[in-house]
This record gives structure tokens, sequence and C-alpha cells, in this order.
């Protein structure tokens, strides 16, 4: 059963453009305390190669992501491991639309189906940008950046989702 301490903590502030939201903590990210640190995770390539940092983060900068106009979370705040691993107790999508509420970005972009589902409510979700949206944020469902994912690895998703954010955030100023 999960304890009710987050794994990992959340790095939102005023004014993100976009919210990446995972599943949950994986393995080593939970033994390390820095989110998306196992070594075939692809998340901090993929956040500079699609210009959504405008260099190579080390997992060690996550809580620099809000000056990027990024924020990051976890739909399931206090399990940790592979998604095959997680019982679900811990998925909370109320938690996660009310940090929608308090932060309002312009976007959610989950970073795999799994999150995308439990926070929609829906058995299936394709990649790419939803129909739905929550309240003003548009909603986009990523391929997984895991190691575990390496399959279903489409850095297009990533790369529009970058152009997007982009935009928005030289809209904001």
């Amino acid at each position: 059963m999960p304890s009710d301490a987050p794994v990992l903590p959340d790095v939102i502030a005023p004014g993100v453009t976009t919210l990446l939201c995972g599943s949950a903590a994986g393995a080593v990210s939970a033994r390390l305390g820095l989110p998306y640190a196992g070594p075939g995770n692809k998340f901090w390539p993929i956040l500079a190669e699609s210009g959504l940092t405008p260099r190579l983060l080390a997992p060690a900068e996550f809580r620099a992501l809000p000056r990027h106009g990024l924020g990051l979370t976890d739909i399931n705040k206090t399990e940790s491991g592979a998604d095959s691993d997680l019982t679900g107790a811990g998925d909370d999508a109320e938690a996660l639309a009310a940090k929608l509420e308090a932060f309002r970005p312009a976007i959610l972009a989950f970073t795999a189906k799994r999150p995308a589902q439990v926070f929609l409510g829906a058995g299936r979700v394709e990649y790419g940008v939803q129909d739905r949206r929550f309240g003003a944020t548009e909603i986009h469902v990523l391929p997984s950046p895991s190691g575990l994912a390496v399959r279903w690895w489409d850095p297009s998703y990533w790369h529009a989702l970058g152009a997007r954010h982009r935009a928005l955030v030289g809209e904001r100023r």
C-alpha cells in the first residue's frame, strides 16, 4: 500500500506554460530522488532536442524547469516503479485537476498513455493533441521516454509539443 508522502516533489510555479505529467517515479528516480533519472530514459535529451529546454539538463537540475516555462508532476505521487508495478492506489486525477486549476498551464502534456488514460477516464488514447481540454488547457499525449517503452518511441510528438510550447511562451511574454 502506498504511503501518503510523495515519492518526488512537484515542480510547478505560477506562469508555467506546459505541465508535464508522468505516471509515477521510476525505481531509479525514486531511489535517487530525481525525476526521469533511469539510465535509458530519453526525457532529458528529448526536452533539449525538441526545444522545450535550450540545452540538455541533468536530472539533478529538475528544479530549473519553471525557468523554461515547464512544470513537472505525476498522476501517482505515492508509488514508484514501472507502470506494470503500480497498483493504481496512488492514482489521483482529482489532485492533478486541482493543480491545473491552481496554475492554469496552457498545455498539459502526459509523458505516457497510462496517466492520460487515468486522468481522462479513457480506456484508449492516441498520441498527440487530444480533442478534449481541461478548461482552456490543451491536452497532449506523448510516447513514454522510458527505456522500457522503446518500441513505442516516436520523438515527433515531442517535437510538435516543443514547437507549440515555444509559440505559447512567445505569446505570454
